[in-house]
C-alpha cells in the first residue's frame, strides 16, 4: 500500500439558486486574479518591484469594504485567497522558466474556484461554506481517502464538475517481470516491440463534418443573441465529446500498459516543433501523445513501475533491428524495408519499438542520469536476462 493523492471526479447537479452562487463564485474569483495581476504588473512597471501574496491579502481584505466591490463577501473568502495563490504560483513558475507569463483570464476560458478545507460529503450532497443546503452530486464511483480539497468547474457546455482531492492508500499493480518498447504514430495510435498495434481512432476527423457543418451555422448568426448561444452549445458539445472520447481511449490504454508490464520504453518526441508540419498537424494534434505520455508517467509512479525516454535523434526506424545497420536512405513513405547487410524485412514501426527497447535497456543498465534521474539506477538481472533470452528466440 502507498500513501499518495488522487483526484475523485463527479457531475453536480445544483438547483437555479446554486448555480447563481457558483457563477458568482467563478466571476469573482476571475475579477480577482486578473486585478491583481494587472496591479502586479502596474507596480513593476512603476517600481520594479511588486506584491506577494501576504500583502496582496491584505489588500483583497480592504477590497471587500469599498463600495464598489463589497459583492466580494458574498464569496468563501478561503476561495478568493486560493485564487491569489494561483496568481503567486503563476508568478513562481514563470520566473523558474516552467511556463509562459500568467495570462488574464475569460470568462470564455475554463472557469473553475478551489475550496481548500470545511468540506464535508453526506447522501450524495457535498456541502461548503456559502452553500449549507449542500450540492447534489452524481457519485458513480466510491469515494475514498482522507478529503483535502476540492475544486469546482464549469464547462463551455454548462455542465457543473467537482474534482474532490484526497489522500488514499493505493492499492499498486502486481510486478509482472516484463518489458516494452512502445512506437507512438499516426497511422497505428501504438506499435510494440511484440508486434501489437493499438488502432488510432482519429475522434477529430469521425466528427469532422458534423462540426463543420454546425461551426458554418454558428458563423451565421449574431453574436449575442439567443439563437448564437444555442448554436455557441452545439458545437461546445462536439468538442466535448471529442474530448471525453480521445481521453477515455488514452486513460484505457496507459492503464493497461501498465498492468501489464515493469518497463516500459518510448521516445521522447519533441510534439511542440512536429506540429509545425501543416500537413500533420492536425493529425498530431488529436493523438495527443503528450497527455498520453503523462498519464503513463504518473501511472508508473503510482505502481512503482518504470518509464525510460529514449533520445528523439536516436535512429529507431532506420535502424536494423537484427544487425543495427542504419538505413540512411529510409524516408516516412517507406512502410516496410528490407535490409541490404542481413536481407531481413522489417514493418517500420515494429522494427522502431524493437529499437527502442534496446536503446531505453542500454540506457537504463548504464545508469544514464539524463533519462534515469540518477546514478545508481540498475537494470535487474531479470530484465537484462529475459530480454536475452528474447533475442535468442527471435
Amino acid at each position: 500500500m502507498k500513501q499518495m493523492f488522487k483526484a475523485y471526479k463527479y457531475r453536480i447537479q445544483p438547483t437555479e439558486k446554486q448555480i447563481t452562487l457558483l457563477n458568482k463564485h467563478f466571476g469573482s474569483v476571475r475579477y480577482v486574479y486578473n486585478h491583481f495581476l494587472n496591479a502586479r504588473k502596474e507596480q513593476y512597471r512603476t517600481s520594479k518591484k511588486s506584491d506577494n501574496y501576504v500583502a496582496q491579502c491584505k489588500v483583497l481584505t480592504s477590497l471587500k469594504t469599498q463600495e464598489d466591490t463589497i459583492w466580494l463577501k458574498e464569496i468563501n473568502s478561503q476561495t478568493l485567497q486560493a485564487s491569489l495563490k494561483n496568481l503567486e504560483a503563476a508568478y513562481l513558475n514563470f520566473f523558474r522558466g516552467n511556463t509562459q507569463f500568467p495570462k488574464f483570464k475569460s470568462r470564455r476560458s475554463k472557469n473553475s474556484f478551489k475550496v481548500p478545507q470545511a468540506i464535508n460529503i453526506k447522501n450524495n450532497k457535498i456541502y461548503i461554506p456559502k452553500f449549507r443546503e449542500g450540492i447534489q452530486f452524481i457519485q458513480h464511483r466510491e469515494l475514498q481517502g482522507e478529503i483535502r480539497n476540492c475544486t469546482f468547474s464549469r464547462t463551455p457546455t454548462g455542465k457543473f464538475y467537482i474534482s474532490i482531492l484526497t489522500q488514499v492508500e493505493h492499492q499498486q499493480y502486481s510486478p509482472t517481470g516484463r518489458v516494452i518498447g512502445i512506437d507512438l504514430g499516426i497511422k497505428d495510435f501504438v506499435i510494440t516491440s511484440n508486434g501489437s498495434k493499438y488502432k488510432n481512432h482519429r475522434y477529430t476527423k469521425i466528427y469532422e463534418q458534423k462540426l463543420k457543418v454546425a461551426q458554418r451555422h454558428l458563423s451565421r448568426k449574431k453574436q449575442g443573441s439567443q439563437r448564437y448561444e444555442n448554436q455557441r452549445l452545439k458545437v461546445a458539445k462536439i468538442h466535448e465529446k471529442i474530448s471525453n472520447s480521445r481521453t477515455d481511449n488514452l486513460h484505457k490504454l496507459s492503464t493497461n500498459l501498465i498492468k501489464s508490464y515493469d518497463l516500459i520504453c518510448l521516445e521522447d518526441l519533441h510534439v511542440k516543433g512536429m506540429v509545425k508540419n501543416h500537413k500533420l498537424a492536425k493529425h498530431i494534434s488529436d493523438c495527443s501523445w503528450g497527455t498520453f505520455v503523462a498519464m503513463l508517467e504518473y501511472k508508473a509512479a503510482w505502481n512503482d513501475k518504470q518509464i525510460v525516454k529514449v533520445n528523439r535523434f536516436f535512429p529507431s526506424s532506420k535502424t536494423c533491428s537484427k544487425c543495427n545497420y542504419i538505413n540512411q536512405s529510409l524516408t516516412l513513405s517507406d512502410r516496410k524495408w528490407t535490409c541490404i547487410k542481413c536481407n531481413v524485412t522489417h514493418d517500420r514501426d515494429i522494427n522502431a519499438a524493437k529499437n527502442i527497447l534496446v536503446e531505453g535497456i542500454n540506457l537504463l543498465s548504464a545508469g544514464t542520469v539524463e533519462y534515469t534521474n540518477g546514478d545508481d539506477v540498475r537494470l535487474s538481472k531479470f530484465f537484462l536476462a529475459k530480454q536475452l533470452s528474447e533475442k535468442l528466440e527471435a
